[in-house]
């Protein structure tokens, strides 16, 4: 991650991918993926009606509810004892793998929500087990 062209801040983090379950736990067609490690994490959902595909995903603003297709990507981070984070606005996501791994690298632009701050993340997904735990992945605002 880049904070105003001039911070950077990279970390690894153990990741877990899980299928989301739409209305009534109905497995729908997307995927969230969470990383975390101490106080920094990020989290990806690729938003689908249908199967997860291989190829460029948009980066959604997060209160899109009517796109069908998309991704949304949000980081949290730690400078020092404070919590930073933020979701990107504008990017893309690439998924190169999509079966029982799933692979991916995504780079977009956010806002941080404690400093407004403009940040550019970068980030790549190697090969993540897909669980058979299922989460719900409806938006709520």
């Amino acid at each position: 991650m880049t904070r105003s062209g001039k911070d950077t801040l990279r970390f690894e983090a153990p990741v877990r991918a899980y299928r989301c379950t739409g209305p009534r736990a109905h497995i729908g067609g997307g995927l969230l993926l969470q990383g975390v490690d101490d106080g920094n994490g990020i989290v990806v959902w690729l938003r689908t009606t249908d199967s997860i595909t291989i190829g460029a995903w948009p980066l959604l603003q997060r209160g899109d509810t009517l796109s069908p297709r998309g991704a949304t990507l949000g980081v949290r981070f730690m400078i020092g004892d404070a919590a930073h984070g933020a979701p990107l606005d504008s990017g893309t996501v690439w998924v190169t793998r999509a079966d029982s791994v799933v692979a991916l690298a995504a780079r977009g632009t956010g806002t941080e929500t404690l400093t407004s701050t403009h940040m550019a993340v970068e980030a790549t997904f190697d090969a993540v087990r897909v669980g058979r735990d299922t989460v719900s992945c409806r938006s709520q605002l």
